[in-house]
């Protein structure tokens, strides 16, 4: 649950820091008085885009920061580790986003540095946002079956169809390919076959391709290397080198080590610097053999060389780019073998992959049309609840000849306001109003399902009044037993049953406007006098008193 935040120069917000219980929060005021500033914050904190707008005017940054508990962390901590994140400490997820005027914007989860993508996925596991167009989304076919397959649990059956349906995919996005390749002429094969025979001669491994550049390399400079490497060992192991010079000195290290025991072990010391020497001066006199290159291996190299940097250059700039080119000439000359017989293999293929495929998806359709059945029941009485006594609500299976990327079915939601009127879909006989109450329906059945922790509501309750509204913050009560649920509202009804209260409020009597944020759960008086606003006038004796009815 989201236990407190803290806003700092977002748009016409100065500063706030604010706590939260669990429950049904409602957030009223004023149109206009800001209270978007809210969502604007969580908002940020879920990873949403953000422009240096935001930041308040004459302020050089704007910042949001949140604190969350969560009782059981261990889903949250295992997707902070996937994301290179430090877990939480004690379940409680810390998240801090800046915009600063002039410099980069730096966003942290529990202290440690984020970035956007980071924030957005962890979003997505803590707040889900339904705001004023969430109706309109239950008119297309994807949200509806969405749902559906949200109440049947039917997360696994779908993975297991769509794992087979992108089998079948690829392959016929394979055949197709291979068809569209013409036929190649001799011509072709045999430039297909030369290209190979060349990259297939270049031995396309790390190790040999390191060890051709560096050989090319030491060919380039071998008259320079052969004369370092035999003045280091002339200087080592000649006439007149090091080590002949060292054999002298160990003789006379010996005689006193002769004179005094107590000095053999600087003697030994010695001896292994000769004999060190010695090897040094073997393998300076062997590198003077390494780097000597016979004209017709140094013509080899050369030729290796080039058909290496040729390729590099043609097919990428880099060895897994050219392995990945030799495959692909590899595998044309292979299919045009066999073409036929290669188009003839993968249609058995698809034919056996699609059959895979349907069956997946008509373990799929036989949950879907389970679940509709259920669901539709369910949804409906929660529809009667929001003022639709005489309402029908059905759910319709509509099966596919062809399988699609969610099944071989899709899903129609029908409705029917009035009593003797035809279920039909929604999109030909729901207004907004009805639409919103369909949807609140529908989300009230479906929170249960739902992980996600925190569930902001923003002015869902729309176009419904009156006796409704109060069954819709009955409602929102009810989700909130299993949610935090942040409900933004402009209905008295809505307001008045929320176990915690902020008013959202907008001061323009000095010289600029000031938004400020402030709970009035605590203060009774108030809450009475906002309720008594929202119903109309804030001084009237009878708002007053409704507002106390509300609240009693």
């Amino acid at each position: 649950m989201l236990q407190s935040l803290r806003i700092k120069n977002l748009a016409l917000l100065e500063e706030v820091a604010l706590d939260f219980e669990p429950g049904f929060t409602v957030v009223t005021g004023e149109t206009g008085a800001g209270k978007s500033i809210l969502l604007g914050a969580l908002s940020l904190l879920a990873g949403e885009r953000a422009d240096k707008t935001l930041i308040r005017q004459g302020a050089p940054s704007c910042e949001v920061e949140a604190s969350l508990f969560f009782e059981h962390a261990e889903a949250i901590n295992a997707l902070l580790t996937e994301l290179d994140l430090p877990p939480c400490e004690d379940g409680v997820l810390i998240l801090k986003r800046s915009l600063p005027r002039e410099k980069a914007p730096k966003l942290t989860v529990n202290g440690g540095l984020a970035t956007l993508a980071a924030l957005q996925r962890l979003g997505e596991a803590w707040i889900d946002f339904h705001g004023p167009s969430e109706p309109r989304r239950l008119l297309k076919e994807s949200c509806q079956l969405d749902l559906l397959d949200l109440y049947g649990r039917a997360g696994d059956a779908l993975a297991a169809y769509e794992n087979k349906y992108r089998v079948w995919r690829d392959l016929h996005a394979e055949r197709e390919r291979i068809a569209r390749e013409t036929k190649l002429s001799p011509d072709q094969i045999k430039f297909l076959e030369g290209q190979l025979a060349r990259l297939d001669a270049l031995d396309l491994t790390d190790e040999a391709i390191e060890a051709l550049e560096r050989d090319f390399q030491r060919m380039s400079k071998a008259q320079e290397l052969t004369g370092f490497a035999a003045t280091l060992a002339t200087g080592l192991t000649g006439e007149d080198g090091a080590t002949g010079r060292v054999a002298g000195l160990l003789r006379e290290a010996r005689q006193l080590e002769n004179l005094d025991p107590a000095s053999k072990v600087f003697a030994d010391r010695l001896s292994a610097a000769s004999i060190e020497l010695a090897d040094l001066g073997a393998e300076f006199e062997s590198l003077v053999g390494q780097f000597h290159f016979d004209p017709e291996q140094a013509e080899q190299l050369q030729a290796n060389m080039n058909t290496w940097l040729e390729v590099k250059r043609k097919h990428g700039g880099d060895l897994r780019a050219v392995i990945v080119a030799r495959d692909e000439m590899r595998r044309r000359l292979e299919i045009q073998g066999d073409l036929e017989g290669t188009l003839v293999r993968l249609d058995k293929q698809i034919t056996d992959a699609e059959r895979v495929a349907r069956k997946e998806a008509t373990v799929l359709r036989a949950l879907r049309e389970k679940s509709s059945l259920e669901l539709a029941k369910i949804a409906a009485a929660s529809i009667a609840q929001l003022g639709f006594k005489k309402a029908d609500f059905q759910i319709r299976i509509v099966p596919l000849e062809q399988l699609g990327p969610t099944g071989d079915c899709g899903v129609e939601f029908l409705f029917s306001p009035n009593v003797g009127e035809p279920v039909l879909p929604l999109n030909r006989v729901a207004s907004s109003g009805e639409l919103a109450r369909v949807m609140l329906a529908l989300k009230t059945v479906l929170a249960d399902l739902d992980n996600v922790p925190v569930l902001v509501f923003d002015e869902v309750d729309a176009n419904v009044g009156g006796e409704i509204g109060r069954v819709v913050g009955e409602k929102m009560a009810g989700i909130s037993k299993g949610h935090q649920v942040l409900c933004i509202t402009h209905l008295p009804q809505v307001a008045a049953q929320g176990d915690s209260h902020l008013v959202v409020e907008k001061d323009q009597s000095q010289d600029r406007a000031v938004v400020t944020i402030s709970p009035i759960q605590a203060n009774r008086k108030a809450r009475v006098s906002e309720l008594a606003r929202m119903l109309g006038d804030r001084t009237a004796k009878s708002a007053l008193a409704h507002a106390e009815e509300l609240l009693g």
